[in-house]
């Protein structure tokens, strides 16, 4: 029987003991029922509660459905499923059966679907009713792809000539001894957002996921087992994976999922009805919250932690939602290829405006172009060494031996640390703009804007003038009530000038209506340059 993880937090850095063999999804149920936790909420989505006990019968069923189908260990499933109990139990199922979940975006299109089932082989998909219409046309086309599953209400129009999965729950059994995995064996993938391009299937490990929760989730954010758990930042990425599933179930809290996209009256909504006391989002969603005219008041819930990662948080935007509520944004950095978030903030010593300090347990380097660290206060190239660094992507030996080096992976992101210590955002690799001959970083641009009364949103790039030199163009989303206008482009310039290095400001000014973005709400700048004339 696969064992258990604990950790040393005594040492320095943090030390785990991960035992060889050891299945991820046996020990995040399993930790509980011997906790005595199986008559406690686990879940409550959109239809139900579900308890600790309930979630183990439920994996436990999950695990034995597939094995009835044929599927064997190390093959992989695709998870196309809306955040409702379906998910934990499909995601959880598959592991403690040794088979290899892959957790899909939903909002993507069918092309992106087909080149995720082509690129990974997955013998069957688990889908949401609602998204079925989606991979329609695809099916019957792909060879590998054996079972399509659906995951909704047993008489929902689309079922005809697919597998239902509240069926194939109902008749499996309810005991399942978890498969013979190790530590280091493959558990899942996540397709990389694609903010810069193609996705990329991230490979990871058995290891990583509990990993994650004993050295960020416990000692940074501080969950506990009474905590409330909200996540509007989806669990088909690796932020909302940790969030909503990972560090909730690794100590026994109660999480609360939302299959609807995070709309302001959505949010607010299971804010004040569930009153959770973490709440996980992102920076344009924390943007569009304060900017609602429903936001509450601070005696209407009851937070005690809220943090945000998927792109750097603006300061002011931090100021202002701590001015509001009285709790403070734990901002930090993650990715995908390191599954969640190794540099953050602290409660009680939060820098707004940078992401913090390193997460015990991982160690970080800034790099200039010739491969040497920087001094303090210069932009480099960040990289970080720790153990929940995926093993590389699928299919794609170039790419992942330029991004997995040894025990550094490159983050693709552009830093800078200050005297004391904590680490600044520059930007992505690629975003980063030469102007004048002097680096500008388009987050800088970025959060002057924003501090502007009328701008909801910002995006900056980089566009050659009649000279062909580099010069910023911002692309500007304004809040309800303003309108564009030549006189209002000419203000915000100014409104720049008056914060940031001359050379800085934006010689264009775009408004728009939104912003493309991935998912995980991550300004995609690669699609604006695609715009730009």
């Amino acid at each position: 029987m696969p064992g258990l993880s604990t950790t040393d937090h005594r040492a320095s850095p943090p030390r785990i003991d991960m035992p060889r063999d050891y299945n991820a999804a046996h020990d995040l149920i399993e930790r509980n029922l011997l906790a005595g936790r199986s008559g406690k909420t686990a879940y409550i989505d959109d239809k139900g509660r579900y308890t600790y006990g309930e979630l183990a019968e439920r994996v436990n069923r999950c695990a034995n459905a597939m094995i009835s189908l044929g599927l064997e260990s190390e093959q992989r499933v695709l998870l196309c499923i809306l955040d409702t109990i379906d998910f934990p139990t499909a995601f959880l199922g598959s592991i403690k059966a040794g088979i290899v979940p892959i957790a899909a975006n939903t909002l993507l299109t069918t092309a992106d679907y087909e080149y995720m089932l082509r690129d990974s082989r997955a013998h069957a998909l688990i889908v949401s009713a609602p998204l079925l219409s989606v991979f329609a046309p695809l099916l019957g086309r792909l060879p590998h792809l054996k079972h399509v599953i659906v995951s909704g209400t047993a008489d929902e129009e689309g079922f005809v000539g697919h597998e239902s999965f509240s069926k194939l729950l109902a008749h499996a059994g309810t005991g399942f001894a978890p498969a013979a995995t190790t530590c280091d064996d493959v558990c899942f993938w996540l397709y990389s957002s694609g903010s810069t391009g193609a996705p990329k299937g991230t490979v990871h490990m058995h290891s990583s996921l509990i990993s994650t929760a004993e050295l960020y989730a416990w000692p940074i954010l501080g969950i506990r087992e009474d905590d409330v758990v909200f996540s509007a930042a989806k669990l088909f990425f690796a932020y909302g994976l940790g969030n909503g599933l990972t560090f909730p179930l690794s100590v026994g809290a109660t999480t609360v999922l939302m299959a609807e996209r995070p709309t302001p009256p959505a949010v607010f909504a299971r804010l004040k009805k569930h009153q959770p006391t973490i709440f996980y989002g992102v920076p344009t969603l924390f943007a569009a919250l304060l900017a609602s005219p429903d936001l509450p008041q601070r005696d209407e819930l009851r937070l005690r932690r809220c943090t945000s990662a998927g792109e750097a948080l603006p300061a002011d935007i931090g100021k202002r939602w701590t001015d509001h509520f009285g709790v403070e944004i734990l901002d930090g950095l993650g990715s995908t290829e390191m599954l969640h978030i190794f540099l953050s903030n602290r409660a009680g010593n939060v820098h707004y405006g940078t992401s913090g300090t390193p997460v015990p347990g991982y160690e970080l380097r800034i790099l200039g172009d010739d491969g040497h660290p920087v001094a303090q206060g210069q932009v480099g190239e960040l990289q970080i060494s720790g153990p929940t660094s995926a093993l590389a992507y699928w299919n794609n030996r170039e790419k992942s031996r330029d991004t997995f080096q040894g025990p550094w992976t490159r983050s693709g992101d552009k830093y800078s640390v200050d005297g004391e210590g904590f680490f600044i955002y520059a930007g992505r690799t690629d975003d980063m703009l030469k102007v004048s001959g002097i680096y500008v970083s388009p987050v800088e641009v970025e959060s002057a804007l924003i501090t502007h009364p009328s701008v909801l949103e910002a995006a900056v790039i980089g566009k050659k003038d009649d000279e062909e030199l580099i010069k910023p163009v911002a692309y500007v989303v304004l809040k309800a009530g303003h309108a564009p206008s030549d006189a209002l482009a000419d203000e915000l310039r100014k409104h720049v000038k008056s914060r940031l290095a001359p050379y800085k400001y934006p010689r264009w000014i775009e408004f728009i209506d939104e912003l493309p973005k991935t998912a995980t709400g991550k300004i995609q700048r690669f699609k604006l340059r695609q715009r730009a004339p």
